[in-house]
């Protein structure tokens, strides 16, 4: 397969981003411009309340490759599975609407036929993290956890990542994380059934400050892997 034949899914959960989204999506379209590759867009919405399932669906008159999914509840792990079993793509590519780079999707393209999952890790030595102290210890420390509770040897589990459609059949049923941990899990199972994961740096620069609060969710996470561990073990 050439690189332009290539297909993407690019799975976006989204919840309560009326505001946000028109403009969002306009430079993420921009940026898929730099994509050898035919590239559609699923927006995962999740439980909105301000009515951003419906200007999706008429945003999706501007930009064609542009779907909508809705579910009931908020729940952005949860709109990430139901958005990856969706995806119709050869690769399944999971980002923020607030975080995204067309660039790595191009070295996806590059890289495609040598890897089953690409990661864009923000820890690698040549990416470029523009965020703050805290929020760059944060993920230091939350790889070391997934290091010492999961035997990960990836760098970064939690950020843009593409996987072949293949991987996502293999293991994605057997996911039972919700919520943060979803995608995280995902790349644990990838990694523990042996396919071939490449890491590669990136550019971080998040479009507006984080909607939730970090140290609220150190708890939950904990829990999260907890539960992995144990289900990984069974």
């Amino acid at each position: 397969m050439s690189a332009t034949d290539l297909t993407m899914s690019v799975v976006i959960p989204v919840y309560n981003e009326a505001d946000f989204l028109p403009d969002a999506l306009e430079k993420l379209y921009a940026e898929l411009g730099q994509v050898d590759a035919a590239v559609d867009v699923i927006l995962a919405e999740n439980g909105s309340t301000d009515g951003t399932a419906e200007l999706g669906r008429r945003l999706s008159e501007k930009y064609p490759t542009l779907s909508v999914l809705e579910l009931p509840e908020p729940d952005y792990g949860g709109a990430m599975r139901e958005g990856f079993l969706a995806a119709t793509g050869d690769w399944v590519v999971n980002s923020d609407i607030d975080y995204f780079s067309g660039a790595f999707l191009a070295r996806v393209v590059a890289v495609a036929a040598d890897a089953d999952v690409v990661l864009a890790s923000k820890r690698d030595p040549e990416s470029d993290d523009r965020r703050s102290p805290v929020r760059r210890l944060a993920t230091w420390g939350f790889n070391q956890v997934l290091r010492f509770m999961l035997g990960s040897k990836v760098s970064d589990t939690h950020g843009i990542k593409a996987l072949r459609r293949e991987v996502i059949e293999d293991v994605a049923a057997a996911v039972i994380s919700r919520q943060d941990l979803f995608d995280t899990e995902l790349v644990i199972r990838a990694e523990k059934q042996g396919w071939r994961i490449k890491e590669l740096p990136i550019v971080v620069e998040e479009q507006r400050v984080a909607k939730s609060n970090l140290l609220s969710r150190v708890p939950r996470t904990l829990r999260g892997v907890w539960r992995i561990r144990r289900a990984l073990r069974s």
